[in-house]
């Protein structure tokens, strides 16, 4: 049996037990009832996640997994390729977005090269290449389907080791220019939906290169005719070696009972693998922000979440993820730390 099958054989449905205890006393803490609104629905969710009707989170950290593409030699990004490179090392000096961010959390970030173009020199990352980039996926598939088997079983290899070293809330990153085509590719082949209702500007292309993007995912998707109902060609065919890694990240962090909260886009795209391989990692998922890409709205519509906030991010990296840390400590810290009424000697609600 390979890992990704264990692993996949390991995702356990919530705990129902640990859920409803929560509730139980998340409806006798001094307030209203369900007054906390979504926060309490956080609550019960960690709680089924978990199996602890009084979980707690202890350490954080963003995975941040880097991955070139070929099809940015079509004209899909602002950027040129080398920019992936260049951002691994500013997460490594602690320079980017992300780190600070995860600093202002408490999290640590965990930075690994699954699939960057260039070799990189020195230290303070992981080492998982795969494949130095993906194929151009506009003139055929971006990479063969044991690659991306390959880099799943990396995402859930490097999670695991994150679980070791006491990670119990995990968030989603990623770096590589040009990756909201491939994630558009991929929900294209999940979703059937016209591209015009989910390819967006990614950095902020104008005109000329979001008519470049559509084009280019177009002739992936006709081209390799990735089959929607296996999700591993879909990956193999038009995805990336970081979605791919993100994919391995959910499900390792599901089958171990770690809640993941899904940053943006390219974080969807993964989320949508992961979860036709298996359903019930859907429910270890906890959303984050929406998105300024068209087509993550889609995505959380598809995977039955709602986002928690939009503030009009599009960075990646997890940034949104790790904010969203903040609102998963408000929901345990609820339920660890206010007193019941019968605590508080609060009088009740009056029945009739």
């Amino acid at each position: 049996m390979s890992l990704l099958e264990e692993v996949i054989g390991a995702i356990q449905p919530l705990d129902v037990e640990a859920m409803a205890k929560a509730r139980e006393r998340l409806d006798v803490l001094t307030k209203p009832r369900g007054s906390l609104g979504i926060l309490e629905e956080i609550a019960v969710a960690l709680a089924g996640m978990t199996g602890n009707p009084r979980p707690t989170i202890t350490d954080q950290v963003v995975i941040v997994l880097a991955g070139d593409h070929g099809v940015v030699a079509e004209g899909v990004s602002a950027y040129p390729q080398e920019v992936t490179a260049q951002m691994v090392y500013n997460f490594v000096r602690g320079g980017a977005a992300i780190n600070v961010l995860a600093r202002q959390a408490g999290a640590w970030v965990t930075v690994v090269d699954i699939g960057v173009a260039a070799e990189l020199e020195g230290d303070g990352f992981l080492r998982r290449k795969v494949r130095a980039g993906t194929a151009n996926m506009s003139v055929g598939p971006a990479m063969d389907r044991a690659e991306a088997i390959r880099a799943v079983e990396v995402g859930i290899e490097v999670v695991n080791e994150e679980i070791r070293r006491g990670a119990s809330l995990v968030a989603t990153g990623d770096m590589g220019i040009g990756n909201t085509t491939p994630s558009s590719a991929v929900l294209a082949a999940l979703s059937g939906m016209p591209l015009n209702r989910i390819v967006g500007r990614g950095t902020g292309i104008n005109d000329e290169r979001l008519s470049l993007k559509k084009g280019a995912i177009e002739r992936a998707l006709r081209i390799n005719n990735p089959d929607p109902r296996d999700p591993l060609d879909v990956l193999a065919k038009v995805g990336g070696l970081e979605i791919a890694g993100l994919t391995g990240v959910i499900l390792g962090a599901a089958a171990k009972r770690v809640p993941v909260v899904l940053d943006g886009f390219i974080a969807g795209a993964a989320a949508l693998i992961a979860a036709r391989l298996s359903p019930l990692a859907r429910r270890y998922m906890l959303p984050s922000h929406l998105s300024e890409e068209p087509g993550h709205r889609i995505m959380y519509e598809m995977l039955d979440l709602s986002p928690l906030f939009h503030l009009k991010l599009r960075l990646g990296e997890g940034t949104g993820a790790v904010l969203a840390f903040h609102l998963v400590q408000a929901a345990t810290r609820i339920l660890s730390e206010m007193a019941t009424f019968a605590e508080a000697g609060v009088a009740e609600e009056l029945e009739g």
